[in-house]
C-alpha cells in the first residue's frame, strides 16, 4: 500500500527536535516516533495530548550530549498504515523508538516491525494483553494497563457485586476480542455465566441500537462494553437514551469519555486506571507541567503513560550512550526492563521479563454531580490492586521469552 499525505499527517510537518542546541557534528540525535489515533475514536485518548507529553518528557530530560527528535503520525487504526509508517519511519528517517499506539490491532502489526527492524517499542494505547503474551517479543515493553488488568479489577468487582450474567458488545478487533476472553474468564471462574455477545464493525460503527436491544433481550444483569473512546461514549448515551435498565460494564472508560458524557450520566460508573490526574501530589505536579500544552484538558492515562515511557527510554538511552542505544534496540529494552521505573505519574515501578511495565491499578468510582467540588473532579478511589497482583502472572501469559 503506497502512503499517502494524509496517511504520514505529521510525520514531517509536525517534526521536532527537542530541545533546541545549535546543530554539531557527529552529536547522535535520539529519533522518537509518537503513532497515534489523531483522526479517529481515540483521538481525545490519545492524540495530540499523547505527542505533547512525548515532548513534555524530552524537554524535561534536557540536553544530555545529545539531540532529540519527535515525530508524529496517525495510524488511522488501520494496521497497514501504522505498518507502513512505521517501516518509513525506521528506514528513511533513522527512528530509534517508536511509542503510543493506541489501537491493538495496529499495536501488534507495530510489534512484528520493531521485532523485524530491531528497534525499542514502548506501546502505551493498546490494551491487548497479547502483546506480553504469545505476541510478546525481546524488543517490546508494554507500558500503561491491559486487557488482563482491566478484567480483573473491573469485571472481577462487577462479578463480586452480584452481576454473574453477561452479554458483551465487542469492538471487532484484536482490543474487543482480548478484552471479551479476559473477563468471560474471571466471570466463569467465579461461577457467573456469559449469556451471550455480539461483534461490531470497528471503526465506523455509530448507531449502537440494535446491538443493546440484542442485549437487553438477553436478560443479562450486566452488558460489558469491550469497546473505548468514541464507541463507548456513543454506546452508554444510546443505552441511556433506550431507557437500558441492565448495569453497564464500562470496561475500558477514559477520564476523556467522563469528561465528555459528564457526571450526570455517567455518575455511579465503576472503571479501572492506572493514572488519575488528581491521585497524588505527583500526578497534579505533572498535569500543570502539561498544561500549557493542553490548557482545557487533563491528561488520560496513556498520555501520562507517553510521558513516562519516553522519559525511562531517554534515562537508559543516556546511562547506555545514545549511539550504543541507537545500534540495537534489543540490547537497549533489556537495558530498559533491568532498569527501575520511576517518575510523577506512576510512582515507583519494575519491569518484567516479558515486558509488562507494573505498578498498581486502581478502581474508581464517578462522583455525583454533588460530590465534584472542582474542574475535573471526577473521580473516588474505591480499591487498589498491587503492582504485583494487578496484572496477569507471568507464567501464565504464554510468552516465548519466558522459560517455564
Amino acid at each position: 500500500m503506497k502512503l499517502s499525505r494524509r496517511n504520514l499527517i505529521g510525520t514531517a510537518a509536525a517534526a521536532a527536535t527537542l530541545p533546541t542546541v545549535a546543530a554539531r557534528a557527529q552529536t547522535p540525535t535520539i529519533k522518537i516516533g509518537v503513532l497515534t489515533d489523531l483522526s479517529g475514536p481515540y483521538q481525545d485518548v490519545a492524540g495530540n495530548v499523547a505527542i505533547a507529553a512525548a515532548k513534555q518528557a524530552a524537554e524535561e530530560f534536557g540536553s544530555k550530549g545529545f539531540n532529540i527528535e519527535i515525530l508524529s503520525a496517525d495510524h488511522q487504526n488501520k494496521p497497514d498504515v501504522g505498518s507502513n509508517v512505521v517501516r518509513q519511519w525506521i528506514d528513511r528517517d533513522g527512528v530509534d523508538l517508536i511509542t503510543e499506539v493506541a489501537n491493538s490491532g495496529v499495536s501488534l502489526a507495530v510489534a512484528g516491525v520493531a521485532k523485524e527492524k530491531n528497534k525499542a517499542y514502548l506501546p502505551c494505547g493498546p490494551a491487548t494483553s497479547d502483546l506480553t503474551g504469545t505476541a510478546c517479543n525481546a524488543n517490546t515493553v508494554h507500558w500503561v494497563y491491559d486487557t488482563y488488568m482491566l478484567a480483573k479489577s473491573t469485571g472481577g468487582a462487577m462479578v463480586k457485586a452480584g452481576g454473574d450474567t453477561w452479554f458483551f458488545i465487542t469492538a471487532d478487533y484484536a482490543f474487543g476480542h482480548a478484552l471479551t476472553r479476559d473477563v468471560t474468564g474471571f466471570v466463569e471462574g467465579a461461577g457467573g455465566k456469559v449469556l451471550g455477545g455480539v461483534r461490531t464493525p470497528f471503526p465506523g460503527t455509530t448507531d449502537f441500537s440494535s446491538f443493546l436491544l440484542q442485549a437487553q433481550a438477553s436478560g443479562a444483569k450486566v452488558i460489558g462494553l469491550a469497546n473505548a473512546g468514541a464507541d463507548t461514549i456513543n454506546t452508554i448515551k444510546q443505552a441511556r437514551e433506550f431507557g437500558i435498565t441492565q448495569k453497564l460494564g464500562g470496561l475500558l472508560v477514559f477520564l476523556s469519555d467522563v469528561h465528555s458524557l459528564g457526571l450526570d450520566v455517567c455518575q455511579g460508573l465503576v472503571l479501572t486506571e492506572s493514572f488519575y490526574w488528581d491521585m497524588n501530589a505527583g500526578t497534579r505536579a505533572f498535569s500543570e507541567r502539561i498544561k500549557a500544552k493542553a490548557p482545557s484538558k487533563r491528561p488520560t492515562m496513556v498520555q501520562a503513560g507517553t510521558y513516562s515511557a519516553v522519559l525511562h527510554y531517554l534515562k537508559v538511552a543516556n546511562a547506555m550512550g545514545a549511539a550504543e542505544a541507537k545500534k540495537d534496540g534489543a540490547a537497549t529494552i533489556a537495558r530498559i526492563k533491568a532498569t527501575p521505573v520511576e517518575d510523577d505519574c506512576f510512582g515507583k515501578g519494575t519491569i518484567r521479563a516479558d515486558g509488562r511495565k507494573l505498578h498498581p491499578s486502581y478502581l474508581f468510582e464517578v462522583k455525583k454531580p454533588s460530590e465534584s467540588k472542582y474542574a475535573w473532579d471526577y473521580y473516588k478511589l474505591l480499591a487498589t490492586t498491587p503492582a504485583e497482583d494487578a496484572f496477569r502472572p507471568l507464567a501464565q501469559g504464554g510468552c516465548p521469552l519466558i522459560k517455564t
